[in-house]
Formats: C-alpha cells, sequence, structure tokens
C-alpha cells in the first residue's frame, strides 16, 4: 500500500517542487493556514531554509499568504492544483503542435551540439533547466580548474540542480574548484554544504554576477534570474563564450572577489558564535556610525530578500539612555542616595538639561523641569528615555538594582515631569 500523499508527492517531484517544499505544502494541505514556523516544524524542516522554500511556493501559486501578523500560509487545493497542471500540459501540447515544423526546420539549420569544436562564440543559454544541463556537462568535462562567483540566492538553486554534486566529482579527480560567495546566516547551511565539497571563501564585496569560468577556455554569465531580471522561475538566461576577452573578464572578476575575501571556516565562526561590537557615536561626527548602520541594514535586506521591517524605537530608545546614565554616573559624585541626587541635579544645571530637583529621598522623588527631551514634538522620548537613564545613575553609583517610574504625561505641562525611584 503507498503512502498517503505519496503519487501526489511524486507529482510535485516531476513539476520541479523540491523534496522539502513537497513536504511544507503537503503539510498545508493537511493542516490548513498555518505560520511559517509551524510549517517548518510540522515538516521536520529546518526553519531558515524553510522560510526560503515557502517564499517560492507562494511565487509558484501553491501557497497563499493571509493575515498579518503573524501571516499564515494557505494551501492551494490538490484539486486545483492538478486541474492548473492539466491545463498547462494541454496548453503545452498545443503549442507544441503549432511550433513543430518550426522547431524541426531551427533543428536542421543548427544541428551541431555546442562543443570544442563548435565554430560559434557565443550561445545564449534559455531556462533554468537548460543552463543547469549544460553546466552538469561542461563542469564534467572540465580537467583543471573552474571559479564560481555565485550570489548567496544561487546556492540552494545550484544544490536543487545538482551543481554541487558536479564540482564535487571534478574536484575528487584533481579539478581544482574555487567559489566565492556571501556567506550570511540566512545561506549558512548552503555555504556549509559547498565547504564540504570545494575551496570557499566569503566575499566582502557584494557578489553581484554569477559566472562560471572552465579551464580559461569558456565561461557562463548569467544575465537573468532569481536575483536579476525576471522572476524566480524557468524566465532564466545565461551566455556562454569562448571568446578569450569575454573568459578573462569573468575570470578577473573572480580574482577580484577571491583575492579580498575570508576564508569560508573563518566566516562561520563569526556567524555561529558573533563577537560583541559597538558602533561608537562621537559629538559632531554622530553621522559616521548611523552610515555604517545604514550599509549593514541594506546588505542585510538585500541578502534575505526582506523589503521592509520596523525598529523597536522604545527599545533602541532604552538602550541609549542605560549608556547615557552610565557615563553621567562618572561624572556625579556621592555614595548615599542623597549625595547621589544633589550631585545629579548640579549636573543637570551645569549641562542644559533642563531643572532636576529633590522632592523627596524616601522614596526618592524627582521633578524634572525644561528637560530637553519633553519637547511638544517629541515627548514619548523624555516617558522612554529619562526613567531608564536615571536608573542608569543610580544604578551606577549605588550598586544594585533600581525601579524609576515613568512619569504621568496629563501632568507634564502643571508640574513638569516627576520619577519615584526605590530599591528593587
Amino acid at each position: 500500500m503507498s503512502r498517503t500523499g505519496s503519487d501526489l508527492r511524486e507529482l510535485l517531484a516531476t513539476h520541479g517542487v523540491p523534496e522539502k517544499a513537497a513536504r511544507l505544502y503537503l503539510t498545508a494541505c493537511r493542516g490548513g493556514p498555518q505560520t511559517a514556523s509551524e510549517l517548518a516544524r510540522l515538516s521536520a524542516v529546518n526553519r531558515v531554509e524553510a522560510y526560503r522554500l515557502i517564499q517560492g511556493l507562494v511565487a509558484d501559486g501553491l501557497l497563499n499568504a493571509t493575515g498579518s501578523r503573524p501571516k499564515r500560509f494557505e494551501a492551494l487545493s490538490p484539486d486545483r492544483l492538478l486541474d492548473r497542471w492539466i491545463s498547462g500540459a494541454a496548453e503545452g501540447l498545443r503549442a507544441l503542435e503549432h511550433d513543430r515544423a518550426r522547431i524541426l526546420a531551427d533543428w536542421e539549420s543548427g544541428r551541431t551540439e555546442l562543443d570544442e569544436e563548435d565554430p560559434r562564440k557565443f550561445a545564449v543559454l534559455d531556462g533554468r533547466e537548460a543552463i543547469r544541463r549544460f553546466l552538469r556537462r561542461r563542469v564534467g568535462q572540465s580537467s583543471r580548474e573552474i571559479l564560481v562567483s555565485a550570489t548567496p540566492a544561487w546556492l540552494s538553486s545550484m544544490i536543487d540542480g545538482g551543481i554541487d554534486r558536479a564540482l564535487g566529482e571534478a574536484r575528487d579527480r584533481g579539478v581544482k574548484v574555487q567559489l566565492v560567495t556571501e556567506v550570511a546566516s540566512a545561506n549558512l547551511s548552503e555555504a556549509k554544504h559547498f565547504a564540504s565539497m570545494v575551496s570557499l571563501r566569503h566575499s566582502h564585496a557584494p557578489v553581484s554576477n554569477r559566472a562560471v569560468v572552465l579551464d580559461g577556455a569558456g565561461a557562463i554569465v548569467f544575465v537573468s534570474g532569481d536575483d536579476g531580471l525576471g522572476r524566480a522561475s524557468e524566465e532564466q538566461v545565461a551566455l556562454w563564450s569562448a571568446t578569450p576577452t569575454f573568459v578573462a573578464l569573468a575570470r578577473d572578476y573572480h580574482r577580484r572577489l577571491w583575492t579580498t575575501a575570508e576564508r569560508a571556516e573563518a566566516r562561520f565562526v563569526e556567524l555561529e558564535e558573533p563577537a560583541s561590537v559597538s558602533l561608537p557615536v562621537v559629538a559632531g561626527r554622530e553621522s559616521q556610525p548611523f552610515q555604517r548602520l545604514k550599509e549593514i541594514t541594506k546588505l542585510g535586506m538585500r541578502v534575505s530578500g526582506v523589503r521592509e521591517f520596523r525598529l523597536d524605537l522604545p527599545e533602541l530608545i532604552g538602550t541609549i539612555a542605560k549608556q547615557l546614565g552610565r557615563e553621567i554616573a562618572d561624572e556625579v559624585e556621592g555614595r548615599s542616595v542623597g549625595e547621589v541626587a544633589q550631585s545629579l541635579a548640579r549636573y543637570y544645571a551645569t549641562h542644559t538639561m533642563g531643572r532636576l530637583a529633590v522632592e523627596k529621598e524616601r522614596p526618592l522623588t524627582l521633578r524634572v523641569t525644561g528637560c530637553f527631551a519633553c519637547i511638544p514634538a517629541s515627548p514619548e522620548i523624555g516617558r522612554e528615555m529619562c526613567p531608564q537613564l536615571l536608573r542608569a545613575v543610580l544604578e551606577t553609583r549605588l550598586g544594585q538594582r533600581w525601579a524609576v517610574t515613568k512619569p504621568d504625561p496629563t501632568k507634564h505641562a502643571s508640574r513638569g515631569c516627576i520619577f519615584t525611584a526605590n530599591p528593587a
């Protein structure tokens, strides 16, 4: 007896759906709309890999995203999927019948297969599977050196198309295989897979072009595809050439990336055990670290394919407030609550931070008026920043945990901001 859904699973494979993607689709069929995390868990697929596969299923129409937070994915029902395949097959047969004469005429006019003796210098490879077949054959014929410049998104496609196995077999028969790409958290598992088979390096510069140079005698350069022109489908085009100038350009591009890249193993350690880093913000040069933050954000969004994400402003304000409070604590004096509070009041007065008055020492009650943070355009900054700033000052100076209340925004105009601090 066959397993439930085995026939459909085989049909999915026949139509180019990877095995793990098929498991995600069948899970959605059985369980109804589910989040990406739920689909990954129930399908026993790595969560990061599942997100990538789910995006492909959505692009191909097998899953439909519903809702917003959290987004759920609903499967196209098997009966509708089969109807779509049947309709597509019928249209394909009609098109084939219509184009029969032209196809045979084209075959007769250019019967020779592209090989080493072919006098043509260029060939256009149209369609994902055609490119994969050509690459697998050429890699299989290579005898000296293969140079691969891969965009991050191409790694998984090479695995799906069997290019990884062809490269591994070339390495086993003594061919030098070098692959340079950008290794990030999103493609870490794929990068490790290739590192176990060929020489892999992580490029610090963006890899914007996919190219393969074989034995210095020919090169394939992609001009469209998943991460360029066209959609993530069969709409891919690559250009093959044995012209010396074309090959030299592709080879030089690879060499520029390779010579400045780092060993893949070092990059793996960096991603799996990231070091603590900071961006120093220096008065008068505030734009420099935020330009770096912008670059990091753009790189992450480009690598992951994310078009938009939102920063948690209160969390960001809290991080800034804690560090400011620790810095201010180094400037104030005192070992008791009262001494620290009075010294903090003097600090506020001398640093144009408004006026801080000590209302009571038990519990410590502080009133702040004229504070720079509570301007009408951004009162929420003061409500988030000031309590955490004061807490950081007290904890740094007095060496214990403190809880500081947020001010009442309805009384700000008449009374200023009142903060009550107690040992936690």
